[in-house]
């Protein structure tokens, strides 16, 4: 996967350069100081995956992100300081955000995100294109004030809760009354996957699997957020979790 490092801060670039020298499969081709020079380095480079901070000189991340064609553009992981951007960055379909300092394994989670996107991108081009997935790519639920959009891509896990379905974000939590049956022909199982007749889970968020027995597994995310895998669950997650 060929990289391309964007920020205005040389020593954050270091640490991606030198996290990227760790994570097979990926090749930095270049780096640049802001939006500007990023266009620049895109329409030369032609990168698989950007790394890109939100707050710099001349353009922000995000501006930038909004003047690349959707279905011409790498794929971008936002790096920055500051959460309150997330639900911006999700709006234009980013395949990851990540908060710094930057950590090896959120890393390398958010790399294997942003390879299968462009994988299965990639497939549906050659497969003819043109096909609409059946899956939503957000879901709105409701505020006292009226309504928000959650991008399906924000949310880390679900969870049941009587009539209702918790959604789990980075930042907060939002509740929907709908039922996981009703969720699972809305989301693709390749984004959350269904862990238990309770629970979703994305799978790049789990850093640590608990046995209890034979099939019988406890999935612990980066949160600290634990949830039960249900028995007849337990062999599809853990290929997946093998495969992934």
């Amino acid at each position: 996967m060929r990289v391309l490092l964007v920020d205005d801060e040389p020593p954050a670039i270091e640490r991606l350069a030198a996290f990227f020298a760790n994570i097979p499969g990926s090749e930095v081709v270049g780096t640049a100081a802001n939006g500007v020079e990023a266009q620049a380095a895109i329409a030369q480079l032609h990168p698989d995956l950007v790394m890109l901070d939100i707050q710099m000189p001349e353009m922000g991340g995000l501006a930038l992100a909004g003047t690349l064609p959707l279905d011409e553009r790498p794929e971008i992981v936002f790096v920055t300081a500051f959460e309150q951007f997330a639900p911006d960055a999700f709006e234009v379909e980013a395949a990851d955000y990540l908060l710094k300092p930057v950590r090896l394994d959120r890393l390398r989670q958010a790399v294997e995100r942003a390879r299968r996107r462009q994988t299965g991108r990639r497939a549906a081009m050659q497969s003819g294109g043109g096909a609409t997935s059946t899956f939503d790519d957000a879901i709105w639920v409701p505020l006292r004030e009226g309504q928000a959009r959650v991008p399906i891509a924000a949310i880390d896990w679900i969870e049941a809760a009587g009539d209702y379905a918790m959604l789990h974000t980075a930042l907060r939590s939002h509740l929907l009354r709908t039922t996981m049956s009703a969720l699972e022909k809305r989301i693709d199982p390749g984004e959350l996957m269904r862990v238990h007749r309770s629970a979703f889970v994305r799978l790049a968020r789990v850093v640590e699997i608990r046995r209890v027995d034979k099939w019988l597994l406890t999935l612990v995310l980066n949160d600290g957020a634990e949830v039960a895998v249900g028995p007849n669950y337990a062999r599809a997650v853990t290929a997946a979790l093998a495969g992934g």
